[in-house]
C-alpha cells in the first residue's frame, strides 16, 4: 500500500510538467508547403492560448534573416502572419527555413518551404555499353529550376518492336548523379528504345526517346599488358607492345588503337593516331636518357559485322620506360612493324639504299641489321647527318675497292 501511494506521488509531480512540455508552444502553417518559382505565401503563427502570450510580440525569420514587421499582420492576441511575395528558389534541398519567433528570440515553431520549377524533360541522353555486357546511360537535367528542389530521375527501356517496358536500378550518386548502369546482358541483334523521366513534387517529365543498337554502342576494357622497351642502342626509340582487351576474344571485331606519352615531368601527352590494328608499335624522336609514360586504348569496330565504330575505351594505366642516353635528337614518328611497306623505318632505309646507289654499285646486300647499325653510329656523332653520310660512304666504297 505504502508502495502505491509513493508512486502516485511521482506522478503528481511529474505528469503535469511532461504534459505541459508535450504542449506545442505555437504551430506554423502551411506545414511544408511545395510552390512554384515567383509564388506569394502567406503563413500564420498560432500561439497555445493557454500560455498567456501576445503575438503582437513575435516576429519571423527565413532562413535565420529577420523579416521587415511590415509584412507581419496581427489577426488576433495568439496568431501572427507574414506575407512573402516574388519567392525565389529554395537555396538548398532541404527547404528554406520560415521561424516564428518569442520576444527573447525562443522558436516557437517553424515550417519548410520548398521553392522550385516542375522540371523539364532530360536532355544529352548518351549511352554505352562495355563489352556488351552491360548498359551505362547519362543525361542533364532539363532546366535550373530542378537544382531547387529534389527531383527523382528513372531510365527506361525496352525492345523497339516487343517487350515489356524495364527501369534502371542502380543510379549514380553526387556529381555523376545523372547516369544508371544496367548490370545485365542485353539483346545483341534487335533495337532498344531508351529514355529517361523525371518527377518531382510539382510534376513529371519526359525525354526524349533514343533509339539504338547495342552493338553500335560497344567500348571495351582498356588493352592489357601494356610493355615498354629500348630499341637496342637507338636512344631515341621505344617500343610499345600490348594484348587486346581479354573480354573480347571471343567476339569477332576489328579493333583500332590509339598512344599517348608524355615526358616524365610533363603534364601534355602526344599522341599517335595512325597506329591501326597492330598490338606493337615503335616510338621514334624521343629524347635521350628520359623516362616515359605511355598509354593505350581500344576502339572495337565492327562488332559482329556492325558498320559503326565503337567507342574508345578507357586509357590504360600508364607504363614507364627510359630511353638510352645520348646527345642527339631526332625528329617525332611512330614507326610501325617492319614488314609493313608504308612504314617510316622502311622509307628512310629506302631513302639510304638509294643515296649509297647513286655514290656506288653492289649495294644489294645491305640489310636492316646494318641500317640500325649506321643509325646508332650517326647519333653518336658529332657532325652533321650529311657530313656523316658521305664518311660512311667513303669508308663503304674503300672496302669494296680493296675487296
Amino acid at each position: 500500500m505504502f508502495y502505491f501511494m509513493f508512486l502516485l506521488l511521482l506522478l503528481l509531480l511529474f505528469v503535469p510538467h511532461v504534459l505541459f512540455s508535450s504542449t506545442h508552444v505555437a504551430v506554423v502553417s502551411p506545414q511544408d508547403p511545395v510552390l512554384h518559382i515567383g509564388s506569394n505565401l502567406t503563413a500564420t503563427c498560432t500561439l497555445n492560448p493557454d500560455l498567456g502570450l501576445h503575438a503582437g510580440n513575435f516576429y519571423w525569420t527565413l532562413n535565420g534573416i529577420r523579416l521587415s514587421s511590415a509584412t507581419y499582420s496581427l489577426v488576433s492576441s495568439n496568431i501572427l502572419s507574414v506575407n512573402l511575395h516574388h519567392l525565389n528558389g529554395s537555396r538548398q534541398k532541404s527547404g528554406d527555413n520560415l521561424v516564428c519567433h518569442g520576444a527573447d528570440g525562443q522558436v516557437l515553431g517553424g515550417s519548410c518551404l520548398y521553392v522550385a520549377t516542375p522540371p523539364e524533360k532530360p536532355v544529352n541522353l548518351t549511352c554505352w555499353s562495355r563489352n556488351t555486357k552491360d548498359l551505362t546511360c547519362k543525361w542533364s537535367p532539363g532546366g535550373p529550376g530542378e537544382t531547387h528542389i529534389r527531383t527523382k530521375y528513372t531510365l527506361k527501356y525496352k525492345l523497339r518492336w516487343y517487350g515489356r517496358e524495364k527501369e534502371g536500378e542502380n543510379y549514380s550518386t553526387g556529381k555523376q548523379r545523372y547516369s544508371c548502369y544496367v548490370p545485365r546482358n542485353l539483346a545483341l541483334f534487335t533495337p532498344y528504345e531508351i529514355w529517361v523521366e523525371a518527377s518531382n513534387q510539382l510534376g513529371s517529365a519526359i525525354s526524349d526517346i533514343t533509339t539504338l543498337d547495342i552493338l553500335d554502342i560497344v567500348t571495351t576494357d582498356p588493352p592489357a599488358d601494356i610493355q615498354v622497351s629500348r630499341v637496342g642502342d637507338l636512344e631515341d626509340q621505344l617500343t610499345v607492345r600490348w594484348t587486346s582487351p581479354p573480354e573480347l576474344k571471343d567476339i569477332l571485331f576489328q579493333a583500332k588503337y590509339q598512344i599517348r606519352y608524355r615526358l616524365e615531368d610533363s603534364t601534355e601527352w602526344k599522341l599517335v593516331d595512325d597506329v591501326g590494328n597492330q598490338t606493337s608499335c615503335r616510338l621514334a624522336g624521343l629524347h635521350p636518357g628520359t623516362v616515359y609514360f605511355v598509354q593505350v586504348r581500344c576502339n572495337p569496330v565492327g562488332i559482329y559485322g556492325s558498320r559503326k565504330a565503337g567507342i574508345w575505351s578507357d586509357w590504360s594505366h600508364p607504363t614507364a620506360a627510359s630511353t638510352p642516353s645520348s646527345d642527339r635528337l631526332l625528329s617525332s614518328t611512330c614507326e610501325s612493324k617492319p614488314s609493313e611497306q608504308n612504314s617510316t623505318l622502311r622509307r628512310e632505309l629506302k631513302q639510304f639504299f638509294g643515296w649509297v646507289r647513286k655514290h656506288a654499285y653492289g649495294c644489294s646486300g645491305m640489310s636492316i641489321k646494318l641500317y640500325d647499325q649506321w643509325r646508332v653510329w650517326l647519333q653518336k656523332s658529332h657532325k652533321t647527318r650529311n657530313q656523316v653520310g658521305k664518311q660512311y660512304f667513303s669508308l663503304f666504297v674503300s672496302s669494296n675497292q680493296s675487296s
